[in-house]
């Protein structure tokens, strides 16, 4: 929880505007609590069994340590995955697991983990969709699915930021 709420001051933007891991300033995170959390976490992989809480944390870490998303070490993280995914199988896994997977293979290596997800219209399957089509090229689909993904979130602030997507493309 200290590794989350350490990025809570840079997720969104002044007008309470969604700002994205990788579009985030992280000189905003809080380092005392990264630095507090990521302890915590050695801590708890080396002296209890491994767990789903264990393993979510650990991911979380690896994102808070990094310096830049480019600095980010996706292979780490998309191993963390796998191993959770087998401990606590679950579509959200599954789709983060995705992510993962295009950052380390490629989005359309990403998009071919998506295929296999269930879930029955999520919007975060088709955010998530639609992020992998854009950075594979695939605008006009990535366009859809940023629509589809709009039409289908609770969230206005998630709203404003996957209509502002849509519209960017």
């Amino acid at each position: 929880m200290l590794l989350t709420d350490a990025r809570r001051p840079a997720r969104t933007g002044e007008g309470g505007e969604l700002i994205p891991l990788a579009e985030q300033d992280r000189g905003r995170w809080d380092a005392a609590s990264i630095e507090e959390g990521v302890a915590l976490v050695s801590d708890s992989l080396a002296r209890s069994e491994l767990g789903p809480y264990q393993l979510q944390a650990a991911i979380a870490a690896v994102h808070a340590e990094a310096p830049s998303m480019v600095d980010t070490d996706w292979p780490q993280i998309l191993v963390l995955y796998q191993i959770l995914e087998r401990v606590a199988p679950n579509p959200m896994v599954t789709l983060n697991r995705a992510v993962a997977v295009a950052m380390v293979d490629g989005p359309r290596a990403g998009l071919a983990v998506l295929d296999t997800v269930t879930l029955a219209r999520h919007h975060r399957l088709d955010a998530t969709r639609a992020h992998l089509l854009e950075m594979a090229g695939d605008v006009e689909e990535a366009r859809e699915y940023y629509r589809r993904a709009a039409r289908a979130t609770a969230s206005i602030p998630e709203r404003r930021y996957l209509e502002g997507k849509m519209r960017a493309r």
